[in-house]
């Protein structure tokens, strides 16, 4: 088989269900095998970062691997944030660069989109993957690919394989399938031993389950093992979203003070919080009113155990999970005095409209329609889908990259065939809405909320009164139709809940909503966290000064 043949197979067969990418002349050659070979289906995008959140959130929401495919130089180094950003959140993402062949790279000359050196790209990408390799020998590629691979799937993080463009067509043998990294049998059990023994002994545990659980696909048994342990579950700001189909009583979504006060008193009191595949950030526990010790937490990430002050080393969450099924005694479910209170009952009059009126229009739709996937930037949109009904939801919670949102809706579709659902500020669109111009012929008609509050609202809402935060209003409803969608300007509550309605029943064409924001309106729960990390600041300030 060729080489990039048998890269596009071994890809599929790990997981991966399409491409996405742009051509550039050191990646035409791999390119064109995709289209000639159809192994996964490529779609292509007009500027690398939507690449990169493409395949992210593909992965995200669908599982396996994500892919991205670009050229070397000018294409690779516009992927450096979106692949930050999937290495920091966990999502197992593939980054294919072509790269100049073997004569060119032995000619002494310097090369178009080189940078300090013909490696630096590789240096670069080596801070932001776990695993690397540059396919030049048709011997060892099969290797390096099968090694590179198993690495995204085990760490849950991106990788990245360098192909020159003369190796495409060059015959190499099978991909070999590698038996997965050996962990140490005792040490699990061990562990698993230890781990059961402080859940028996606690009074009031609580399970928070991370992202890891989502990209390792382990919710229907984390769910189980919530079930059989009889502890109550509660997720994260990175989590929001996570087994949401698992029949399971949920607390809510746990953001310390920023969040509901009966999330935080039973996370927060809890004496044992069983945290799997949790990412320990700031936005998932900084702004906690009481910090967790080690005492009180069992954190199993990246491989490792924590239990208490012990650690173990190299322990799959997977094998942990079963280790833990395979001895758990079963107990009475958790009995719950905490039910969820979401907004819905859109008012549907003359008055402007706030991001808690989107909330409620986008509730009832759901509630009416069914559930939509969802896809939501960085900003105020992102702090109001805490307070949507359960569904799928990606977003860069952690990361916080601005300009996830359109890109991210466009891989959720292509990757699933689910119709998604953008929330945006207007900020980030202006960074990659416009990928929506290339979402008609390749299928694609997500519906886009836009917050429209002519600036960057959620950096307004840390510091007021700046007008560098401050941005033009333009007319995105009007450039809709120009790209191959559907555009509506809505500026009261009465026209919110008519649009949403008919961009639900409207399809083909991508659906843009461009919802003009009462000044100064923000998410409550955007006040809360705002005024949570203001909170904490002070006694910090007040040290300092």
């Amino acid at each position: 088989m060729k080489l990039g043949e048998a890269l596009l197979q071994a890809l599929k067969a790990r997981g991966a269900g399409e491409v996405f990418g742009i051509p550039g002349d050191f990646a035409l050659p791999f390119f064109r095998c995709m289209e000639e070979s159809a192994i996964l289906p490529l779609f292509t995008f007009s500027h690398e970062p939507a690449v990169g959140f493409a395949a992210d959130a593909a992965a995200r929401v669908r599982g396996g691997l994500g892919v991205a495919a670009v050229t070397y130089g000018a294409g690779a180094f516009n992927l450096v944030n979106p692949i930050a950003q999937a290495y920091s959140e966990k999502t197992p993402l593939v980054v294919i660069s072509g790269a100049p062949s073997r004569q060119e790279r032995s000619s002494g000359l310097l090369l178009h989109h080189q940078a300090k050196a013909l490696d630096s790209q590789m240096r670069v990408f080596q801070e932001i993957t776990c695993d690397q390799a540059v396919l030049d020998d048709p011997r060892t590629a099969p290797a390096l690919i099968a090694r590179v691979l198993r690495s995204c799937a085990e760490y849950s993080r991106p990788v990245y394989l360098e192909l020159p463009r003369d190796m495409v067509d060059v015959e190499v043998g099978p991909v070999p399938d590698l038996a997965p990294t050996p962990f140490n049998a005792e040490a699990m059990t061990a562990c698993a031993a230890e781990i059961l023994a402080r859940l028996k002994a606690a009074k009031h545990p609580v399970l928070l389950p991370g992202v890891e659980v989502r990209r390792q696909g382990l919710e229907s048994r984390v769910a189980e093992l919530a079930r059989r342990l009889g502890i109550p579950v509660a997720t994260t700001f990175l989590g929001r979203g996570l087994m949401i189909d698992q029949d399971l009583p949920q607390l809510g979504t746990y953001l310390g003070l920023a969040g509901d006060e009966a999330v935080r008193e039973a996370v927060e009191g809890s004496d044992l919080v069983l945290m799997l595949g949790i990412i320990v950030c700031d936005t998932n526990f900084g702004v906690s009113g009481h910090q967790l010790t080690p005492s009180q937490t069992v954190h199993a990430v990246d491989r490792e155990v924590r239990v208490g002050h012990h650690t173990y080393a190299n322990l799959p969450l997977p094998e942990l999970v079963e280790a833990l099924l395979s001895s758990a005694t079963t107990r009475p479910a958790p009995t719950l005095q905490y039910a969820r209170d979401l907004p819905a009952g859109l008012v549907e009059d003359e008055g402007p409209v706030t991001p808690l009126d989107i909330v409620r229009g986008i509730n009832d739709l759901f509630r009416a329609s069914g559930p939509m996937p969802v896809a939501s930037d960085m900003g105020d949109c992102l702090f109001s889908a805490l307070d949507l009904v359960d569904t799928d939801l990606v977003a860069p919670a952690y990361y916080a990259s601005m300009g996830f949102g359109v890109p991210a809706g466009l891989g959720i579709q292509a990757a699933t065939g689910r119709r998604s659902l953008v929330l945006v500020g207007d900020g980030a669109f202006q960074m990659t809405g416009w990928e929506l111009g290339n979402a008609r012929r390749q299928g694609l008609d997500p519906i886009v909320v836009l917050f429209n509050n002519r600036s960057w609202g959620m950096l307004n809402a840390f510091q007021p009164g700046g007008r560098f935060n401050d941005l033009e209003d333009w007319n995105y409803a009007q450039a809709a139709d120009s790209l191959g969608g559907d555009g509506i300007r809505i500026r009261t509550r009465a026209e919110l809940g008519a649009a949403l309605r008919k961009a639900h029943d409207t399809r083909g064409r991508f659906q843009i909503l461009d919802v003009q924001l009462q000044p100064g309106a923000v998410s409550p729960a955007l006040q809360r966290f705002v005024g949570a990390v203001q909170r904490l600041s002070q006694p910090r300030l007040a040290a300092i000064c």
